[in-house]
């Protein structure tokens, strides 16, 4: 059932003025009476598709596009067998329906069609035809157009049978009854069921191709009726950033309050890759990186520069808290990094960590010393693997760093990866692995600088040798890569 057709109806009652007039809902030129005569004196309540009280008589037919290219003639109205229900068919593609004018005032399209000045102007036109005619009343006939889907008749007999019910509060049982049935009762102009269906509507959950048949027809509805499903629909003019928001919301909470936080992390981790915008998810990670980036720098200034005017216990106290806080936010800060490696927004991280003097400072004046051992024993790890991933990353052409931020990002932390290496003892074979994967990551991005910037760095990288010279591959061919392009012959400025 669709609301796009070009059939219609505007939701304004005619004027006494004015007549209506639509190609698939006319008055039989085979009618006189008029409604007024109708009038009954008794009690009995009117039934839907009564035959023998009814006083209008609707044929529904199937009404082809005009843009179809081979449409199928809708045969005449004459009637030729009755079902059960008193309803008659024609082919299959219409039905005829006994109803009562009274009942059909309750729609304004009815009502307006009904109307006295509409029945004088009919018969007027058909006063030749009429006078021939046996004078016992007849029913009202007219002729309804609706699409040819396979529910369309249905869905209309129904819309029409609801006429009968004064009150429509439980009429509608499911959102594909209401999605069906409202656009024909906007049609019809029959409020009290718009009314019904998208009271319905605004109070029950839809699946997502229900969401669409509603946005489809949420333009037809006046302002007041589609305002409580345009909010569930969108967020308002005052509400243009809640998806960021909501976005912001989820990442700090899945980095900051849940105890069992890793199921959360990969929950969020699965809505920012679906996430339809990538420059919010950007925005949403970037500033919960300088969040979390600032607390460890800040933990880990504290812890190498401490205050020793207070008691001892209380300095060891403070001393312990600062180095679980810049282990904590240190994994959250791994985690977000992960995360904008893998959407590939990691530019602004890069850059960051390519800058910081002062916290690779900090970090290597903390691992010479014995304290953090059986306190955060881990914390050497989780910032090398912050490094790892962005070095890694850089390395692959994932993000393509300046020059300058890849000779700032190996020269800053270049040195924590040695000191590491010197002061974590025994080394697990997990660390063993990192420090290698950095050292050559690094080697490789040394590779890409100009030749006095590579000397520069490559003779920092002498830690990366071991006892044994064949242990260590990556180190001979970063230098015999730089020995092999040193003996070329300089370039001059006139290539002429």
């Amino acid at each position: 059932m669709t609301i796009g057709s070009s059939k219609k109806r505007q939701r304004v009652l005619p004027t006494s003025t004015s007549t209506p007039s639509s190609s698939s809902s006319t008055i039989s030129s085979a009618t006189t009476p008029t409604t007024t005569a109708t009038t009954t004196t008794t009690t009995t309540k009117p039934l839907f598709n009564d035959r023998n009280s009814g006083d209008v008589a609707i044929r529904l037919f199937f009404e082809l596009s005009p843009f179809d290219s081979s449409p199928t003639p809708i045969p005449p109205f004459t009637p030729t067998s009755t079902n059960e229900n008193n309803s008659i068919f024609e082919n299959g593609i219409q039905t005829q329906i006994y109803l009562h004018s009274h009942v059909l005032h309750r729609s304004k399209y009815f009502s307006a069609l009904l109307s006295d000045r509409w029945q004088t102007q009919t018969q007027t036109q058909t006063q030749s035809q009429s006078q021939s005619q046996n004078q016992t009343q007849k029913p009202l006939k007219l002729n309804l157009g609706i699409p040819p889907t396979p529910t369309s008749l249905q869905s209309y007999r129904t819309v029409l049978q609801l006429l009968y019910t004064p009150d429509l509060s439980n009429s509608i049982d499911s959102v594909s009854t209401a999605l069906d049935l409202l656009p024909i009762a906007l049609e019809l102009l029959f409020e009290d069921l718009v009314k019904s269906c998208v009271t319905y509507l605004e109070s029950v959950p839809w699946t997502e191709a229900e969401e669409q048949r509603v946005l489809s027809i949420v333009p037809f509805l006046k302002q007041d009726e589609s305002q409580e499903l345009l909010s569930r629909l969108s967020p308002s003019a005052t509400e243009s950033d809640a998806s960021e928001e909501m976005l912001h919301s989820l990442v700090s909470s899945a980095i900051n309050t849940y105890p069992n936080m890793a199921f959360v992390k990969a929950f969020v981790a699965k809505l920012l890759r679906d996430y339809s915008s990538r420059e919010s998810a950007k925005r949403v990670l970037e500033a919960e990186f300088e969040k979390c980036i600032g607390v460890v720098k800040e933990s880990l200034e504290d812890y190498s520069s401490p205050d020793f005017r207070g008691d001892h216990n209380e300095t060891e106290a403070i001393q312990r808290l600062n180095l679980h806080k810049a282990m904590t936010n240190g994994k959250h800060l791994l985690w977000l990094i992960e995360r904008m490696i893998e959407l590939r927004v990691a530019d602004f991280a890069v850059k960051a960590w390519s800058e910081q003097a002062s916290f690779t400072a900090d970090l290597q004046r903390a691992f010479r010393d014995d304290a953090w051992r059986n306190i955060v024993p881990g914390l050497p790890a989780v910032v090398l693997r912050c490094t790892s991933k962005l070095a890694n990353a850089v390395a692959a052409g994932t993000i393509l760093a300046t020059k300058q931020v890849r000779k700032k990002l190996v020269k800053e932390w270049l040195p924590v990866l040695i000191v590491c290496k010197d002061n974590v003892s025994p080394m697990s074979p997990s660390n063993k692995s990192l420090y290698l994967e950095l050292e050559e990551t690094f080697l490789r991005i040394i590779s890409t600088l100009p030749m006095s910037d590579s000397q520069e760095l490559l003779q920092q990288c002498l830690s990366f040798s071991t006892r044994n010279v064949d242990d260590c591959p990556h180190l001979l061919t970063a230098f015999n890569t730089w020995f092999r392009r040193a003996a070329r012959p300089p370039q001059t400025d006139d290539l002429c």
